[in-house]
């Protein structure tokens, strides 16, 4: 079976849009920052796959083996009839689930969500490819907007992998998930994946590994500003810095101005100390007693929580109530 047409709720001026609300408010901001999704260009997501497979990087491997174990019984458990997945990318990981159901059966349709049509595109295609019964939908959204347009009916899985929901701030956590629920009927299906919390030896090389690839996917956020914007950010003078939070349990990536300067995007005149940083993305680490808790809080009751043998990433299995 053919992928369907892309759903489209998301154009290119949308995108763009969003690009320069986040860079006037971020770069004006007392303390600057700008939100992580910027990163994430052509170049930022091969960036992001190197990253992935760097010995450092545990986890893209600690959940890969969770769902490896565990696949069968989120079937066996969920008996969805629709797979959807947010932030899809390639859906390399979600392939454990699609075959766990294609062995179980009873799956009908995959619905992949992810803001980037070209990669939409190619993993729909390739997904239909080697699914030739399962029925796949993409959407093209952002899914801290575009949750209302999930298709309805029949029990539903939302898959929401990668530790991303830690990327939002506690208040924005809250947002999504209240939304995601809203979204839901009565008894479907969230499996949520979250980074633990754990010595900070092993979370920060994870963010500043000795090949510098994290590094130069940091920057990439400045080259994207730089060719969107038409900005004159000098990515070479700002210093990848990963600073462990224990207040906050979470990790900051920072760049770090290593000389004074001044920048000029949309506008502005952006100054920068020698010294100064712009925070460019927070990864919360969670405790499973905090993720249950969040869930509750939002109206879902978890079911199921599981860890990879060393405990470094856990997922959960949560059901609407």
């Amino acid at each position: 079976m053919t992928a369907e047409p892309l759903e489209i709720y998301l154009e290119e001026g949308d995108l763009e849009r969003g690009l320069r609300d986040d860079v006037r408010a971020g770069l004006s901001a007392g303390s600057k920052w700008l939100p992580p999704k910027w990163f994430y260009d052509a170049r930022g997501s091969e960036l992001f796959e190197e990253i992935t497979r760097l010995p450092e990087y545990y986890p893209t491997r600690a959940e890969r083996a969770v769902l490896a174990a565990h696949a069968p019984d989120i079937a066996a458990l969920t008996g969805a009839k629709t797979l959807i997945e947010l932030g899809s990318g390639s859906s390399e990981k979600t392939r454990l689930l699609l075959d766990a159901f294609t062995r179980r059966g009873g799956l009908g349709t995959f619905v992949p969500l992810d803001v980037s049509v070209s990669a939409l595109r190619g993993s729909t295609a390739q997904i239909a490819a080697d699914y030739p019964r399962l029925r796949v939908r993409g959407i093209v959204g952002d899914f801290t907007r575009q949750l209302d347009r999930l298709p309805t009916g029949g029990r539903r899985l939302v898959v929401f992998l990668g530790g991303t929901i830690g990327n939002l701030l506690p208040a924005e956590r809250g947002d999504f998930l209240t939304a995601m629920r809203a979204a839901l009927e009565v008894g479907d299906w969230l499996l949520l994946g979250t980074d633990l919390v754990k010595d900070p030896s092993v979370i920060v090389p994870a963010y500043d590994d000795a090949a510098g690839v994290t590094a130069e996917f940091n920057r990439n956020v400045l080259h994207v500003i730089n060719r969107e914007l038409g900005a004159d950010f000098d990515p070479a003078a700002f210093a990848h810095v990963a600073v462990w939070d224990p207040e906050h349990e979470w990790i900051e990536m920072r760049l770090r101005a290593t000389r004074p300067m001044s920048v000029r995007v949309l506008g502005l005149t952006v100054d920068f100390a020698a010294g100064e940083d712009l925070r460019t993305e927070v990864s919360a680490k969670f405790r499973p007693e905090g993720i249950a808790a969040e869930l509750a809080t939002a109206g879902f009751a978890a079911a199921e929580f599981w860890t990879d043998p060393d405990a470094l990433f856990g997922v959960t299995l949560a059901r609407a109530r």
